[in-house]
């Protein structure tokens, strides 16, 4: 009966030591943000300096880039002089010919959009960066652009915005 007793007690003593010694924290989302520090984020409007301009893309990206925020982070978005800022334009949105068939048609078609973004962390300028962030999608040849133009360009600004996420707040 005494070894069940020191069981339980050298039991009771292992969850005490583990539990009482250690914190867990999980962010399900990232971001690594001191928030004793950081509190607002100005994020401008990126326009469109394409060559090649879908009219709907800047807005759409505009859009999603704070709705990225505004979802996984507690920062407060504001028009200006925020603790973060994030600014630039959509410098390229090209198609490219992939493969060819063996007819010497295109058979695939690839859709590259690049972001060059300018990041400024006013607390503390050592994470500054100016970068360029892109995404590619394919298609099959045989369908014009305009009838899978906004799936694919909704599916890179995804990436990109999450590409601009992670290189801002998650320091990845």
């Amino acid at each position: 009966m005494d070894w069940i007793r020191r069981i339980y007690i050298w039991v009771a003593l292992m969850l005490f030591l583990t539990l009482g010694g250690c914190t867990v924290s999980y962010k399900f989302n990232g971001a690594s943000i001191n928030y004793d520090k950081v509190k607002t984020i100005t994020i401008e409007d990126f326009v469109n300096r394409a060559a090649y301009v879908w009219g709907p893309m800047a807005t759409m990206f505009n859009t999603d880039l704070q709705d990225i925020y505004v979802q996984q982070t507690r920062l407060q978005q504001v028009k200006r002089g925020g603790d973060l800022n994030v600014g630039g334009e959509i410098v390229a949105y090209d198609q490219y010919n992939k493969s060819v068939s063996a007819e010497g048609y295109s058979a695939v078609v690839e859709l590259k959009m690049v972001v060059n973004v300018r990041f400024t962390n006013n607390t503390n300028h050592a994470e500054d960066f100016e970068k360029t962030f892109s995404a590619t999608c394919e298609y099959d040849a045989t369908q014009q652009l305009s009838a899978v133009q906004e799936e694919l360009v909704t599916q890179m600004i995804d990436e990109i915005t999450e590409q601009i996420f992670n290189a801002t707040v998650a320091n990845w």
